[in-house]
């Protein structure tokens, strides 16, 4: 049997299932119950945030046989056939592969005529910022005054090579990132329905890798799961992001506060070892983790909502070091991050980076 990725296979399918963008859904939905549909709606945002899952679904609440409906029903032919990608009335382009006046204007031909089965003709556009000049120019007039039996869904990842004359035209429509906590939580559900077992603290690793993109989380987990034999596990994900151990990051802050160098070479030394690790995370990890250490400074209270494994640790560390020796350590690791590119080679780069925390820690 063809397996269906995670990323395919929990697609949302109502605006209820996406996970964040609560600014977009209320005003999308907002806008159907109160019949201000506009002919054009930009949606843009990072990759794998839910553009054009939440254009489809808004087709499928147009298209939908019960009426144009905030919750559409899921089951009659023409949702069905949106699910399936084989509705004749939402005609869907990759502009990235489209980008010719040309191809525009073949799109455009037959935009007078009306819907087959729908109750208008949707013209779902991916990555618009790829268009040609020539190619906008096309589609201005259209976007502009287009037949009322017609509305525009447009995505894109980068709103600005947009000409402000087509923007002007546009709802917009700006997904943000998903934080931490959104993708953690999504995750759980998915695995708790597929029966899949995950150590602790992997999906954290997971949802932090995915820098914002829900895609980009069930793919990682995807991978996980196949690396883990059925199973997400602390080792496959290490191995999988070429990270180290998330005690390594806490180990190094807290021998940089007991300003033990040797301690910190020899912790260097057993994460190289380990293999394909991603330096740069190891520093992001290191941020991370004093990021919330000056909270807890800052905010006693923090630390209550802390779910971390370490947190006694973390608290011990806001107690033992200065708010300065700390924001001092924050500066010269995100200053070392910068540097990697143009060290002789990552490990160097790390080397010197903690040694300068180091020295500066013993002048202060």
């Amino acid at each position: 049997m063809t397996y269906t990725v995670l990323a395919r296979k929990w697609r949302p399918k109502i605006f209820s299932d996406v996970v964040g963008q609560e600014h977009v859904l209320m005003a999308l939905m907002n806008g159907l119950s109160l019949g201000r549909i506009h002919h054009a709606y930009l949606f843009s945002g990072i990759r794998g945030v839910g553009k054009t899952t939440i254009a489809r679904i808004l087709a499928m609440c147009f298209s939908c046989k019960i009426g144009i409906t905030v919750i559409p029903c899921g089951k009659c032919t023409n949702c069905l056939e949106i699910l399936k990608g084989k509705f004749i009335d939402l005609i869907e382009v990759d502009a990235a592969s489209r980008t010719k006046v040309e191809d525009m204007r073949d799109l455009l031909d037959n935009i007078q005529y009306a819907p087959v089965n729908g109750r208008f003709k949707i013209y779902l556009i991916d990555e618009i910022h790829m268009l040609s000049r020539h190619s906008f120019n096309a589609l201005l007039k259209n976007l502009e005054e287009p037949p009322l039996h017609v509305k525009f869904l447009i995505a894109t990842t980068d709103p600005d090579k947009i000409p402000a004359t087509i923007l002007s035209r546009c709802m917009k429509l700006h997904l943000k990132k998903l934080d931490d906590i959104q993708i953690s939580k999504k995750i759980n559900y998915i695995l708790q329905k597929e029966g899949i077992f995950s150590e602790s603290g992997t999906i954290e690793i997971i949802s932090r890798a995915a820098d914002g993109s829900m895609r980009d989380a069930l793919s990682l987990t995807d991978q996980a799961i196949a690396i883990g034999n059925g199973h997400i596990t602390n080792v496959g994900i290490n191995s999988m992001l070429g990270i180290s151990n998330n005690e390594y990051p806490l180990c190094l802050i807290e021998a940089l506060v007991e300003g033990d160098g040797e301690k910190i070479m020899n912790l260097l030394d057993i994460i190289s070892s380990i293999g394909c690790v991603d330096w740069e995370v190891l520093l992001i990890d290191m941020l991370r983790l004093l990021h919330r250490v000056l909270m807890i400074q800052l905010i006693p209270s923090s630390s209550n909502e802390e779910k971390y494994d370490n947190i006694s640790r973390l608290n011990k560390l806001a107690k033992t070091a200065s708010p300065n020796e700390l924001q001092l350590y924050y500066q010269i690791i995100l200053m070392g991050r910068k540097d990697l590119l143009i060290a002789p080679n990552y490990r160097i780069g790390i080397d010197i980076t903690l040694l300068r925390a180091l020295a500066f820690r013993f002048k202060n």
